[in-house]
């Protein structure tokens, strides 16, 4: 329902958003808001930088919770010190460093003003390793012991077996990853100095209070007329939601299977 409003805002003129015609259903249909929202450059850049985080971070994100989960759901007859390793994941889940000694961390790497230092910093998503191993603790012992009679080495073993019967947690976390990636504005803000290289949610945070004077500033008599601050905020509010309601139905069918198998303990 808050969606439909807000993409009902977003096509409305701004009289009738002012005056508090609109709910459901646009009030003098208008695409204004949309062409000035997609007409800012800086917008247009905060989508791609964005993009960018997302696609590199899942990828990372993804690639280090399967390959830490894998080891860490083996009992400590084989892998050694098992207990020590997951205390330390958890330990960094509970207590974090703090803002100033990570912003220090990142520039003496050289990752402000990078999309990278967006990604590296949260790399390890210890929350998305838990569910994930306990779905593996979970899988039948049988199928790893007959892999192993066969002469299969662990990686492939977790690459064959508990990869593909893990199709529904790795769905789950990959949703997560997606929309904490997408979401995240505050790191931004921390680590882009230049609001060039901001993503859209760095962006949309910082726009608020400029956007009537940009549009004040436009030469188009109509856009003047037909767009304030709240709608053009609206359109680039839907833009920025838009992807993950088009995300969420495709793996939506896996989300509550992870979640369940994902959580329970054996």
């Amino acid at each position: 329902m808050p969606v439909v409003h807000l993409f009902a805002i977003s096509l409305s003129s701004n009289a009738s958003a002012a005056a508090g015609k609109v709910f459901l259903w646009p009030v003098d249909s208008t695409w204004k808001s949309y062409e000035f929202v997609l007409g800012q450059s800086a917008f247009v850049k905060s989508i791609g930088v964005t993009l960018e985080r997302v696609l590199l971070g899942v990828l990372i994100n993804m690639a280090i919770t399967i390959l830490v989960a894998y080891p860490l759901s083996k009992d400590s007859s084989v892998l050694k010190g098992r207990t020590v390793y997951i205390w330390i994941f958890v330990f960094t889940m509970l207590f974090g460093g703090g803002i100033i000694p990570l912003y220090m961390t990142m520039r003496m790497l050289g990752l402000l003003d990078s999309v990278w230092g967006l990604v590296l910093h949260g790399s390890v998503p210890v929350f998305n390793i838990v569910i994930l191993l306990n779905f593996f603790r979970n899988l039948p012992k049988e199928l790893e012991e007959a892999a192993l009679i066969d002469g299969a080495g662990h990686w492939r073993i977790m690459r064959s077996i508990f990869v593909p019967l893990s199709a529904a947690s790795i769905a789950t976390v990959t949703l997560f990853s997606i929309v904490g990636h997408w979401n995240s504005w505050f790191d931004g803000i921390l680590f882009m100095n230049s609001p060039d290289h901001y993503p859209l949610q760095s962006y949309l945070y910082t726009v608020v209070s400029g956007m009537q004077a940009a549009i004040n500033s436009s030469t188009d008599l109509e856009l003047l007329l037909l767009v304030s601050d709240r709608t053009a905020r609206a359109a680039q509010l839907f833009v920025g939601t838009l992807p993950i309601l088009l995300v969420y139905p495709f793996l939506q069918r896996h989300f509550t299977k992870g979640i369940v198998l994902g959580s329970v303990k054996e």
